[in-house]
């Protein structure tokens, strides 16, 4: 255990104290066992000092648990892999589409809806049962970056003007209709007043809390592939160019490896962690 406390520096810059519990509880939600928690713990307190980011005590542990699971690893850098399925934002969308589908959702990604005013560019169009949800998808590839209130407020003047084009139509009118809002990374106090006071259905990397981005793909066990500690940056690159983005996808068609060239050999390998990841 830690002998007094450890200020780390977030992110965001703030200055917190170093907490052994939610490391560990950060580790075992990746699937890492009692046994393999405690001598990473064990393992990573030694390198800890006054001042250390965030981010360096991730790679650290991140590298700890590599070496003992390489599928727990690739689930406990998820917050990183969503952020490297950039850089333009469409592989972000497509994986936020998959994660409806698996509520049974229809999607469809990248639709030119028609609205009351203008025409509109809209990530993703989702139907289920009676709802009919306006979806767009806020992605950042960088850590401490927050969705600011002028992103709804903005999302929200587009579905306005959508819903009134659907509450004319005989074959939307009778839907509820919503608007949803999606981010990787997290949304700032007045953003959340506003999406709560308006309507706006908010999801960011850790709100609400039972149906945050995180815990959406925990329970779907819908991973990206750039999860994968098996690939490298180039094959993951070449792998999203091509619309491949989730572990199961590789998991189901292991032939999508050849056609960016990778060895059979290597594939094998590849799509055995991908296999763990989807479990």
């Amino acid at each position: 255990m830690l002998k007094g406390n450890i200020k780390i520096i977030k992110a965001s810059g703030d200055l917190v104290d170093f907490s052994y519990d939610k490391m560990s509880s950060s580790l075992s939600k990746s699937g890492a066992s009692d046994t393999q928690i405690a001598e990473i713990m064990q393992e990573l307190i030694p390198y800890l000092y006054d001042g250390i980011s965030t981010r360096t005590i991730f790679s650290i542990a991140f590298k700890l648990l590599k070496k003992k699971s390489k599928h727990t690893a690739a689930k406990y850098k998820l917050k990183n892999a969503i952020m490297e399925l950039g850089p333009s934002g469409f592989p972000f969308e497509k994986f936020v589409s998959e994660l409806l589908r698996h509520q049974d959702y229809q999607t469809r990604v990248g639709v030119q809806v028609e609205g009351n005013c203008v025409n509109h560019e809209v990530d993703i169009i989702a139907n289920k049962n009676n709802h009919l949800v306006m979806v767009e998808c806020k992605y950042h590839n960088e850590r401490g970056v927050k969705c600011g209130v002028k992103t709804p407020l903005y999302i929200q003047s587009r579905f306005e003007d959508i819903k009134k084009k659907w509450l004319l139509n005989d074959e939307t009118k009778t839907k509820k209709h919503e608007g949803w809002l999606v981010t990787n990374t997290k949304f700032s106090s007045d953003a959340l007043s506003y999406g709560k006071c308006i309507g706006l259905n908010l999801i960011s990397w850790n709100y609400p809390k039972r149906n945050s981005l995180k815990e959406l793909v925990s329970i779907s066990g819908l991973y990206p592939i750039t999860c994968i500690t098996s690939l490298t940056k180039r094959e993951k690159q070449l792998l999203l160019a091509n619309n491949v983005v989730m572990c199961k996808q590789i998991k189901d068609q292991p032939k999508l490896l050849s056609t960016i060239g990778i060895s059979s050999n290597k594939a094998r390998k590849i799509q055995a962690e991908a296999s763990e990841i989807s479990v």
